[in-house]
C-alpha cells in the first residue's frame, strides 16, 4: 500500500478532478477504510461553493459517508478487523481511495446488502435519527411530514418513520413520478408542491406532529400552518433562505417547538452515540430489508463534476454515488 492515493479536488471556479494526495493514516481509535463507494450530499455542493468549511482539523476533501473495506486498524480499535465490510459517516474526506474515520462513526453491512447499496445509508439515517426521533421525538401514533421526501435524506425518513409506528406520513415531492416512489416507501399520502398546497392536504387529513424540512424560505411559515398543537418543527437545511417574515402568533398559540440542528461538526462520542441508536433501532430493519436503499446513478469517480451537475439539477431521487 502507497504513500499516496487518488482523491476528487477542487479546482476554484472550475470542474471537480483526481489528484493524487496523501493517503491518511489511522489514529489509535480509526480504522483504515477502503473505499468502494462515495456518497453524494447536498451539502458538498455547499462547501464546493465555499459556504460549508469542514470542522477544523477534518479533510477539506469532500464527501461524508463511504461503504468499504477496513485496511487496517489503529491500535486501540476493539470492534473492527481487516476486511470487515462497513460503511462510515465522516466529518470530510469521503471523495478518496481511502479514508481514515473513528470506529464509533462506522455500521457493518449486513451480508444480503452490496456495497453500493450500503453508500446509500449511514449520512441520511444518522441525520433522520439524531433529528426526528432524538431532537424532536417523533413517537408512534403521531403524524409526520416530510419535505423533500425523494432526496437521499427524505427517502429514509419516511421509511425510519414508517418503521417507529407514525400514523400517517406525509411528503412532498416534485413531481408524479417522485410522488410514487415516496408513497411505494411508505407515504400515507405523497404531495406534489408544484401542484397542491401541502398545507391544505396536511391539514384535512390531521395535521403534522412532526416535520422535518430542508427548504425553509417561505416553508417556514407554512410547517407552522401545517402543524397540530404541541407540533415540533426540525430543519436541517435552508436551500430557500434562511430569513423569513414570520407571524409567531401561531407558534405561542399552538405550542409549537421550532428547532434545527447540523451533524457534520458535532463530537466523536455524540456520533458514537447516534451511531449506536440507529445500530439498535433500525439496522435491524435494514438486514430484513424493511428498510431498503434507494439509488439513483453511479458515477466513476473521475466523473465526480458531472454526478454534481446532477444532484444540483434536483432530478434525481434517492443517493448518487461515486465509484472507486
Amino acid at each position: 500500500m502507497g504513500e499516496t492515493m487518488k482523491a476528487v479536488e477542487i479546482e476554484k471556479d472550475g470542474p471537480l478532478f483526481l489528484a493524487d494526495v496523501a493517503r491518511p493514516e489511522p489514529g489509535p481509535n480509526e480504522i483504515l477504510v477502503k473505499t468502494a463507494f462515495s456518497g453524494l450530499n447536498r451539502a458538498d455542493l455547499v462547501q464546493r461553493a465555499g459556504a460549508y468549511p469542514p470542522p477544523p482539523g477534518t479533510s477539506s476533501i469532500l464527501g461524508l459517508e463511504i461503504s468499504g473495506t477496513v485496511e487496517a486498524v489503529g491500535d486501540a480499535v476493539t470492534r473492527w478487523k481487516t476486511g470487515d465490510r462497513v460503511c462510515c459517516l465522516l466529518a470530510g474526506g469521503g471523495y478518496a481511495e481511502y479514508v481514515a474515520v473513528d470506529e464509533g462513526s462506522v455500521l457493518a453491512v449486513p451480508e444480503a446488502m452490496s456495497l453500493d447499496q450500503a453508500a446509500c445509508l449511514p449520512e441520511a439515517m444518522m441525520t433522520v435519527w439524531a433529528n426526528v426521533f432524538d431532537r424532536v421525538g417523533l413517537k408512534a401514533g403521531e403524524n409526520f411530514l416530510c419535505h423533500g421526501g425523494t432526496s437521499g435524506i427524505g427517502v429514509m425518513a419516511i421509511q425510519m418513520a414508517r418503521v417507529a409506528g407514525a400514523a400517517k406520513v406525509f411528503a412532498t415531492a416534485g413531481s408524479p413520478e417522485k410522488c410514487q416512489l415516496a408513497s411505494s416507501l411508505g407515504a400515507t399520502r405523497a404531495i406534489n408542491y408544484k401542484t397542491e398546497d401541502f398545507v391544505e392536504v396536511v391539514k384535512a387529513e390531521g395535521g403534522s406532529d412532526v416535520t422535518l424540512d430542508m427548504v425553509g424560505g417561505d416553508y417556514i411559515q407554512k410547517n407552522i400552518s401545517a402543524a397540530n398543537p404541541d407540533g415540533r418543527i426540525i430543519n436541517i437545511a435552508y436551500q430557500n433562505g434562511f430569513q423569513a417574515n414570520v407571524n409567531f402568533a401561531p407558534v405561542l398559540m399552538k405550542r409549537l417547538t421550532l428547532a434545527a440542528t447540523t451533524l457534520r461538526a458535532r463530537p466523536l462520542p455524540e456520533k458514537k452515540r447516534i451511531r449506536d441508536a440507529v445500530e439498535a433501532g433500525f439496522w435491524p430493519h435494514v438486514a430484513s430489508g424493511a428498510i431498503i436503499p434507494v439509488l439513483h446513478k453511479v458515477f466513476p469517480a473521475s466523473e465526480a463534476d458531472q454526478a454534481h451537475q446532477l444532484m444540483a439539477s434536483g432530478t434525481h431521487s434517492g443517493k448518487i454515488l461515486l465509484a472507486w
